[in-house]
């Protein structure tokens, strides 16, 4: 992929970079938010400019799936390929990206006005840079890396496929969704018209990177109710719901948080406690990629609420527990395949492999679950959802060229198996 292709990436990328596509979970909305709608009509125009025929936008959804025919009679699974339109729950007004055409390895000053600098000594990462297109925020912002980089990644990936047919491959399907940051977007996404034996996510990671297993989650929405009464009468009568709230987050374990886990590590982890003495309000999540350690950690969670409980008369705390989404791991597993073929193409590329578990989720839970096993890639970025967030023109080009490395090892593999079938059938007879 030749200067053209750089050049186009980094275009678009800024393009979609500039729309801020914030999601809101409050919103109820599909996507919930306008932002994101327009960056789905965007990009299906610029698919249309390059050249794609099968497009539909589902506005019952919020999903743009792009399909690109087989150009070949060898029969192959078809594959799809999955980025998200949002962005996180930081500030994207405004965005303004800056691109330090030929990086030197040095701190980068964000925005001079405000000495907002990302400095080496902070993210020593960006040594490995040198020499590379920077792009970056003003430090006022997020850049949307998370996912724009996966989506101009796709789009340039498809231009390369159509601006060159002799790269022969089997059906391929690209999805843009909305809202996965805050875990809605797929779980609501009609795989109907996304037909695809396995995906991948081109989310969060840097290039090698390949995860295959992720968290299983629930989140925890926990009431109290206090008896709020003048503190010099409150004997034998007033019930705190802040010394409550404090006791049960005291309860939890206390090496058991994201701060202190890591690799396989589990937690517990207080996102929200808003409180007065009459009532609170708490918001836990549960992490745990071991299923029995997921449950028991639900478990304790409860017998806590329990215990306190036990203590009045009636109850006074209210909790709410629901499953957010479940480890990949099993299905992907199941089709070792899937984990080959991007090995294959790591290899190919030259790519240092990291195959690790993802502390976190993505769009591929609730597609996983959907009966399409999606593994995550990368996307070439780092540092995000905030205002040090960055990535590259040539990172961003090497997620196209992975996407278009994995169709060509697929195409391969299944050019093979027909001919050892053929071989077969031809003994037989």
């Amino acid at each position: 992929m030749n200067e053209d292709y750089l050049n186009f990436i980094e275009r678009i990328f800024i393009k979609y970079a500039r729309i801020n596509t914030r999601s809101d979970e409050n919103s109820n909305s599909i996507p919930t938010t306008k932002g994101q709608i327009e960056l789905a009509k965007l990009v299906e125009k610029d698919l249309k400019k390059i050249g794609v025929k099968n497009i539909v936008y589902d506005e019952r959804d919020g999903y743009l799936v792009a399909t690109l025919p087989a150009n070949t009679d060898i029969d192959s699974r078809p594959i799809g390929f999955i980025a998200h339109l949002d962005t996180a729950d930081f500030p994207a007004d405004n965005i303004h990206p800056q691109v330090h055409p030929v990086y030197d390895g040095r701190d980068v000053v964000l925005n001079k006005a405000s000495n907002v600098v990302m400095r080496v000594s902070d993210f020593p990462n960006l040594k490995n840079y040198k020499g590379q297109r920077l792009i970056t925020t003003d430090g006022t912002t997020l850049l949307g890396a998370d996912d724009k980089a996966g989506i101009a990644a796709a789009v340039t990936a498809i231009k390369f496929l159509l601006e060159h047919p002799d790269v022969e491959h089997g059906a391929v399907s690209f999805a843009f969704g909305p809202d996965e940051e805050i875990g809605l977007g797929a779980k609501r996404f009609d795989v109907e018209k996304f037909k695809v034996d396995f995906a991948f996510t081109l989310d969060n990671g840097l290039p090698g990177q390949l995860e295959n297993e992720t968290f299983n989650a629930a989140q925890a929405k926990i009431f109290i109710k206090g008896t709020a009464v003048h503190p010099g009468n409150a004997y034998g009568l007033m019930i705190n719901a802040i010394t409550l709230a404090n006791r049960l987050v005291a309860a939890l374990p206390a090496e058991e948080v994201p701060e202190r886990s890591q690799n396989r590590n589990g937690f517990f982890l207080v996102t929200s406690f808003s409180a007065t003495i009459a009532a609170a309000n708490l918001n836990v999540i549960i992490r745990d990629f071991d299923k029995n350690a997921f449950i028991n950690k639900k478990k304790l969670l409860k017998k806590i609420v329990d215990q306190l409980n036990s203590e009045f008369d009636e109850p006074k705390i209210f909790m709410e527990t629901k499953d957010q989404y479940h480890n990949i791991a099993d299905a992907i597993q199941q089709q070792p395949y899937i984990t080959d073929l991007v090995l294959q193409a790591y290899s190919r590329l030259g790519l240092e492999t990291v195959v690790h578990p993802f502390r976190g989720g993505t769009d591929g839970n609730a597609l996983t679950e959907k009966g399409i096993p999606t593994p995550n890639l990368f996307n070439s970025g780092e540092n995000f959802h905030g205002p040090y967030e960055f990535v590259t023109t040539q990172g961003m080009l090497l997620v196209a060229k992975t996407i278009i490395t994995i169709l060509e090892e697929h195409y391969s593999n299944s050019k093979e198996t027909a001919k050892n079938l053929n071989a077969t059938e031809k003994s037989r007879n």
